[in-house]
């Protein structure tokens, strides 16, 4: 019953040990220890190194629980910690603690340093309760994608919520399938104006969801399990589409579509895009996809490669929300994009503090210096208008000038349109 890629205990001898200590003084206690972005590994650099990185994690792990704990190998990037005792509980989540801690740090193979992360989802027996093994590891697995879907590198125990909340997430996954081949989806768009003169130059299509008996979901809690689901790549290809129809003769107003982590790490992306736009007939120097810092931290190179493809079609790319993340001049020199969009945040804290303030402003000179445009989102007040427009941004998008609306009010405005030929050739 042992591991023969680790030498670590396997399933099988889990399963055994958790019944031999059902029944003693104190608790029993169990953690699923599973690694971020290790199919990212395998499938950049080999199975070989994949297989190296699970005996190098395999040893830190062990190393790490000393004579406290029982490391298991269960497959794949899994581990499991068991403990058990009157205080089993409390040493399973500091020995987890203590693994998150380590692998925020590579991994030092023998010929490269691997950086991956690891999410826990920790579970419990005592007193009275006394769930099989299989029980135990149910919920610790539970646990351990609440974990990732709260942002992994954490901790998370159990808790009968946590099944209620998955349970509604099924649901609302078998409502998007639902909704999608219904109709429920609609596409709004939001214009953004020249910072000088105040004419719509672009929109943003926004995503919205009404259900049958007219209530709404918003896409914040829908995108999520849709991305979670796999769903979020029918749905983006259908916002896509719907755009780049609705949008084609809109003049040469351009076309922002936000695009998922999920949808990049797609390798058949770039292919899509380049059949929508010729299905479409929308132009692709029009065209405008917008990522966000979370799709680039994920899987760089794959993000890359599928960026780089799509710039071939004319398309340009945006760097979305900036100031909420991870980029550094790093990454705004390896992707190339075309704008750099402030969110929201940024543009509040900066009419508020100083630090804040600055930021922006450097924010802005630094994207000049690189020959990126700049959109200020989120503006509502003239103070923040006036604020963005004097540190030098481009475009303005927010509820002071417009909300997002459907697509017949924007053919409404069409005398307010302005050309966006000068800003293409700005940043080009």
């Amino acid at each position: 019953m042992i591991d023969a890629l680790t030498g670590l205990p396997n399933r099988r001898a889990l399963h055994r040990d958790i019944a031999s200590r059902r029944g003693g003084e104190g608790e029993v206690a169990l953690a699923i220890v599973d690694l971020d972005g290790f199919k990212q590994v395998n499938d950049h650099f080999g199975h070989a190194t994949g297989d190296e990185l699970i005996r190098a994690v395999a040893i830190l792990i062990t190393e790490t629980c000393g004579d406290e704990a029982q490391c298991y190998r269960l497959s794949g990037d899994e581990f499991v910690l068991l403990a058990d005792g009157p205080i089993a509980g409390n040493l399973i989540e500091g020995i987890s603690r203590m693994i998150v801690d380590r692998l925020r740090k590579p991994v030092q193979l023998e010929r490269r340093a691997i950086a991956v992360g690891a999410s826990v989802g920790l579970s419990r027996s005592g007193g009275e309760e006394a769930p099989a093994s299989s029980e135990l590891l149910r919920r610790a697995d539970v646990a351990m994608f609440a974990s990732k879907r709260g942002g992994k590198m954490r901790c998370t125990w159990y808790a009968q919520a946590l099944d209620r909340n998955r349970e509604a997430r099924l649901d609302l996954d078998n409502e998007l399938r639902a909704a999608l081949a219904k109709g429920e989806f609609r596409v709004n768009y939001q214009p953004l104006v020249d910072a000088r003169t105040g004419a719509i130059v672009a929109v943003e299509s926004l995503l919205r969801w009404e259900r049958e008996d007219g209530s709404q979901i918003g896409p914040n809690i829908f995108i999520p399990v849709a991305e979670e689901s796999g769903l979020i790549n029918a749905i983006g290809l259908w916002v896509l589409r719907t755009a780049c129809r609705d949008a084609r003769d809109w003049g040469d107003l351009n076309l922002s579509v936000n695009i998922s982590a999920a949808q990049l790490r797609n390798p058949e992306f770039p292919i899509l895009v380049g059949q929508v736009l010729e299905e479409t007939g929308f132009p692709p120097e029009r065209l405008e996809l917008e990522v966000t810092e979370t799709c680039l931290v994920l899987d760089p190179v794959v993000v890359g490669r599928s960026l780089d493809v799509i710039r071939q079609f004319g398309v340009s790319i945006s760097l979305d929300d900036f100031g909420t993340g991870y980029a550094s001049i790093g990454f705004l020199r390896q992707f190339r994009f075309e704008k750099l969009k402030l969110d929201r945040s940024l543009v509040v804290d900066a009419q508020e503090d100083d630090g804040s303030r600055a930021m922006m402003i450097s924010s802005i000179s630094l994207a000049r210096a690189m020959k990126m445009g700049v959109t200020a989102e989120g503006v509502e007040t003239q103070c923040q208008a006036d604020m963005v427009r004097a540190a030098g941004a481009d475009q303005i998008q927010g509820w002071l000038y417009y909300r997002a609306m459907p697509p017949e009010q924007i053919v409404a405005l069409k005398d307010k349109f302005g050309s966006t030929r000068s800003d293409r050739s700005k940043v080009a």
